[in-house]
């Protein structure tokens, strides 16, 4: 049973959300504001996180910073406002889904299972490509030089150091890395990274990108594996 943590400081909102999702067989946590909620995120990592914007004690952006030094757990904003800066703001920090309020509750139950979807897909991708090492023991990571992404515990090392991703931007550096020096468009990224049912626009991946970039920066100032071009789309660097 998938396990929610929902965070928002109107009492309204989290009674009828835990219901909807409660019925749909989801586990739900609540908690009015950030601080308590970051507490519970990280004590009991949850599959999935949604959290409101304005909040007291902690809104919800500083919240996801804060997640991101710990955790790739994967969030959907909750936002009242309607201002794009928000949302490409949001998204840079690491969010993987925004939904605006108001909203219907079929459409956050569809939204939820979307992005639970994505997190479990390079756990399928990694069972169904699995191969033998060279002791015959099964092996479901994808290697490319210094970059290893093992598709079954979702993790990413570059040159031995770990470097954290979210689901999304995990789902688009594999479609990349699967073949190094083929150019892949930006809706073939999208088509790889999310739902049919969300749609997103290119800037969108261009954020993604770069956060990708920042954090591969992050542990080697040299990284340059991603190459863009542009007018065309994104490309991971043969060796």
């Amino acid at each position: 049973m998938p396990k929610i943590a929902l965070v928002d400081d109107d009492r309204n909102i989290l009674t009828s959300v835990s219901m909807t999702l409660e019925a749909e067989g989801y586990q739900v946590a609540t908690f009015t504001d950030g601080a308590s909620g970051l507490d519970g995120l990280t004590s009991e990592r949850p599959d999935l996180a949604i959290l409101d914007i304005k909040m007291p004690r902690m809104d919800g952006m500083e919240l996801l910073r804060r997640l991101r030094q710990k955790s790739d757990v994967p969030v959907i904003f909750l936002t009242s406002k309607d201002e794009e800066i928000d949302e490409l703001f949001g998204l840079k920090m690491g969010a993987d889904d925004f939904i605006t309020k108001p909203f219907s509750q079929r459409l956050l139950v569809e939204r939820v299972k979307a992005v639970l979807r994505r997190a479990a897909a390079p756990k399928e991708q990694g069972a169904a490509a699995v191969t033998n090492g060279e002791d015959g023991t099964p092996r479901t990571s994808l290697e490319r030089g210094s970059l290893v992404m093992d598709q079954e515990r979702h993790t990413c090392t570059w040159k031995g150091q770990r470097v954290t991703l979210t689901v999304t931007e995990f789902l688009i550096l594999l479609a990349l890395a699967q073949r190094p020096g083929v150019v892949k468009s930006r809706n073939a990224l999208m088509d790889a990274a999310y739902d049919d049912q969300v749609y997103v626009d290119d800037r969108t991946i261009d954020s993604h990108i770069k956060r990708l970039r920042k954090k591969f920066k992050s542990v080697d100032d040299n990284f340059d594996m991603i190459e863009t071009l542009y007018g065309v789309g994104y490309r991971f660097k043969e060796q």
